[in-house]
């Protein structure tokens, strides 16, 4: 026997066994164009993205590496401290509102940045 035999192993997590009644009405959900549970789900995800990490969120992030110069990490460093918000979560805040923006008013960001 070997160390690797006394590690703990996790369980391997069971899939929740719905009942009958259950299938029968996420069926008509879906039939009648209802949100399902699944929809509730990714909602929850979503809201979970915007608030930022806790316990049951860390499973919708990703980790990512990205080359930053001096004076983007000196302004990242600076809005974190004023907003007191982690900085992943400014840069995912950041990102959204972007991505919320017009195709003109993102040439115009992107018109500045170069400065």
């Amino acid at each position: 026997m070997s160390l690797t035999d006394l590690k703990r192993r996790k369980k391997k997590s069971h899939q929740d066994c719905i009942s009958v009644d259950d299938f029968i009405e996420e069926a008509n959900s879906y039939a009648f164009g209802k949100p399902s549970a699944v929809s509730r789900n990714r909602k929850k995800l979503r809201q979970a993205q915007l608030n930022g990490l806790d316990k049951h969120s860390t499973k919708i992030f990703k980790h990512a590496t990205f080359s930053l110069t001096e004076d983007a990490i000196t302004v990242l460093d600076e809005l974190a401290t004023q907003s007191k918000i982690a900085k992943s979560r400014l840069i995912r805040i950041l990102i959204h509102d972007f991505f919320d923006l017009s195709d003109e008013e993102r040439e115009n960001v992107i018109g500045k940045g170069e400065d």
